[in-house]
């Protein structure tokens, strides 16, 4: 695969090297602006960087039992947390967390370009790869320049390297080189197996089991491929299957899920939205460029006769059918299938929309080269700059720092607020494992991130009974806001200290007024489960109703946010106990 790619860059430098240069741009504002990058906040910043974190710094890498990490919860389970044979996991232990970051966005991006590439020129337009080298190049670089779910790393942004391999193997079966086993074992440690693989490799494993009865005959590299990958997977991920499938020693809270209570007609809404949109861990921009060339590429293929058409008409189905059937995941109907079947309400099977984004792009790729074909080769070349080039201008500015700089959300310095937590813990003068803090106005990772032990947290599993003691302390609140004891009730990964009077806002940076006129907790419930302190992003104006004791506010420069650190007495004298 090296030699393929080496061959490729010598007899297409120029154009490669352009895109290369390209997402250099791209990334540059990591390598630049380090901790003043502004990055993504939601399912990021607000958990998964701190969780690898956590972890890197727990002692707890290697595991084989489910132990209890004090720093959440009064004991997160290790499953809650990454694999040790997650890459990623190890770039943390080896590096500062935003280097970390800047690591893996690096990796992620010219993964997807070389994948893509490999995948367009090989597979796609094969012995006319040389007449399409535009079109592969161009297309893989828009796939590069996408807005991927950063937690994510090779989950999408792997898949067509992942493709590329295994239809390798599928051709030249054990002549295949070892480079591509290897590669495809690196893979399998920087992706998410519940997140995409699992979803394609059993799409590999229909196409495998196709072969064997139309050829009569079976491909067994191809299924030591699939096969291997798959083992590989359930390995890495040893504790989350032991505790999904056999032991977890606690009820999860996934247990008691209740998602999905959409009506048909909101669902059919749904399902247009993605088709047109996309999800936001999956975001393939294909509304303003792809789906119009799409249908300009079948037109002509209505009138020429395109031998390509086909491929690219079942792909575009496929995409519809994937659209409908994630929102038919959270339709009133599935309701009936989850109740009865646990795997089902506790396993998300609509994140097969994650690979959304490959096939839009295979399509692009099919559509641009049928519009060359068909158009004449000047002009349809022309026009194939002008699509990819306007496609590439949707994407880039979609970079995290310009992105999330004109959201105006704290920069990655801003949110964690290292030496702002730091005045918090000389101030309380205590060591941090000797006490328990939550969090209002701002996300609790943070100060986990600042080596507190929180009593709220974000994660995907905890303990069911857990859940509910914490809901004791915030009920007050979720009485009070519907919509939030649904989302608690219904879902609650996110065990936060709600106020109803802020929705599910958790961004209350120095700059606005979100004063709490009136918070409803059980200021007995968390002293019992060890609560001692509150860090709140805005003043709480019934404190000492509540029995609550104010301490003192802190404030930064280099801090998003001005904390007022409310102390818990152990003999509360609360209205609300």
């Amino acid at each position: 695969m090296w030699s393929t790619i080496s061959k490729n860059f010598t007899n297409n430098k120029l154009l490669l090297s352009i895109a290369c240069l390209i997402i250099f741009a791209y990334l540059l504002p990591y390598y630049i602006l380090g901790e003043d990058t502004h990055i993504r906040v939601h399912d990021n910043m607000d958990s998964n960087i701190v969780w690898y974190k956590l972890l890197a710094e727990s002692g707890q890498i290697f595991s084989l039992s489910d132990t209890m990490l004090p720093n959440a919860i009064n004991g997160l389970p290790r499953s809650a947390l990454p694999s040790p044979f997650d890459a990623m996991v190890w770039i943390y232990y080896l590096f500062e967390p935003m280097t970390a970051y800047t690591i893996g966005q690096t990796i992620m991006r010219f993964t997807a370009f070389f994948g893509m590439y490999l995948l367009l020129s090989n597979h796609l337009f094969g012995k006319q790869k040389t007449d399409y080298r535009l079109i592969s190049i161009g297309v893989s670089l828009c796939f590069a320049l996408l807005p991927f779910w950063p937690s994510g790393m090779l989950s999408i942004a792997g898949l067509p390297l992942a493709l590329h391999i295994l239809l390798t193997i599928r051709e030249k079966k054990w002549h295949s080189s070892w480079y591509h086993w290897m590669t495809l074992l690196c893979i399998t440690f920087f992706s998410n197996f519940v997140l995409s693989f699992v979803f394609f490799l059993g799409l590999m494993g229909l196409l495998w089991i196709y072969d064997w009865f139309k050829l009569r005959k079976s491909n067994w590299s191809f299924f030591s491929a699939i096969a291997g990958m798959t083992t590989v997977y359930l390995v890495k991920n040893y504790m989350l299957i032991y505790s999904m499938f056999f032991d977890a020693g606690f009820t999860s809270h996934r247990d008691a899920l209740d998602l999905g209570h959409n009506s048909f007609d909101r669902t059919m809404e749904l399902a247009l939205e993605n088709f047109l949109y996309g999800h936001t861990h999956d975001l393939a921009l294909q509304y303003k460029v792809i789906i119009p060339v799409i249908g300009l590429a079948l037109l002509i293929s209505g009138i020429r006769n395109a031998k390509a058409a086909k491929l690219l008409l079942s792909l575009f189905i496929f995409n519809i059918a994937l659209s409908i059937w994630y929102a038919l995941w959270y339709w009133e109907g599935m309701r009936v299938v989850k109740d009865h079947f646990m795997i089902a309400n506790t396993f998300n099977f609509s994140r097969i929309h994650f690979l959304d984004p490959l096939i839009w792009y295979i399509c692009f790729a099919i559509a641009l080269g049928i519009i060359c074909k068909n158009m004449g080769w000047k002009i349809g070349k022309i026009l194939a700059v002008v699509l990819i080039i306007y496609q590439c201008t949707i994407a880039f500015p979609l970079n995290e720092e310009n992105k999330y700089s004109q959201f105006n959300t704290p920069t990655f310095q801003e949110f964690y607020a290292v030496s702002l937590f730091e005045e918090i813990e000389n101030y309380i003068g205590k060591k941090q494992s000797s006490y328990r803090v939550v969090s209002i106005g701002i996300h609790s990772t943070i100060a986990q991130y600042n080596g507190f032990y929180t009593l709220d947290t974000y994660n995907n599993s905890f303990p069911l009974k857990y859940k509910e003691q914490f809901r004791e302390i915030i009920a007050g609140e979720l009485n009070k806001s519907p919509s939030l004891e649904n989302y608690f009730d219904t879902w609650g990964g996110r065990l936060y200290m709600y106020v109803s009077e802020h929705g599910e806002d958790y961004l209350f940076t120095k700059e606005r007024n979100g004063a709490i006129e009136d918070l409803q907790i059980n200021v007995k419930a968390l002293r019992n489960m060890g609560g001692e302190y509150i860090f709140s992003a805005v003043p709480i104006k019934n404190y000492e109703e509540l029995g609550l004791e104010f301490e003192k506010s802190f404030k930064t420069e280099t801090s998003a946010w001005e904390i007022w650190l409310y102390k818990v007495p152990g003999q509360s004298a609360s209205k609300t106990d």
